[in-house]
């Protein structure tokens, strides 16, 4: 049936979702209103570029694998991190 997917520490994953937090943060500030850049860049480009369905993949796995506090450290980083990375690109 469903084979178990065994996960390790996440770390690429995280990487791509953090630096693309920061790169949208940053396209939101320097272009807040071109339906250019919203479609082909923020949409388009990063949402290529970051994988929110592998992030979640993993989060699952670590649950079934009772993997708890690196559940807790990589969702943790990933959704707060994100967030914030994404406000200090729009801050620059």
């Amino acid at each position: 049936m469903w084979k178990q997917l065994q996960v390790d520490w996440p770390g690429a994953t995280l990487l791509i979702n953090l630096t693309g937090a920061f790169c949208l943060g940053i396209l939101i500030h320097r272009f807040p209103t071109s339906q250019f850049t919203i479609l082909f860049w923020e949409t388009g480009f990063l949402g290529g570029y970051t994988t929110f369905s592998t992030l979640n993949t993993e989060l699952i796995a670590m649950y079934n694998e009772h993997q708890w506090r690196s559940l807790i450290i990589y969702g943790t980083l990933s959704y707060l991190g994100g967030l914030s990375l994404a406000w200090l690109g729009m801050q620059l």
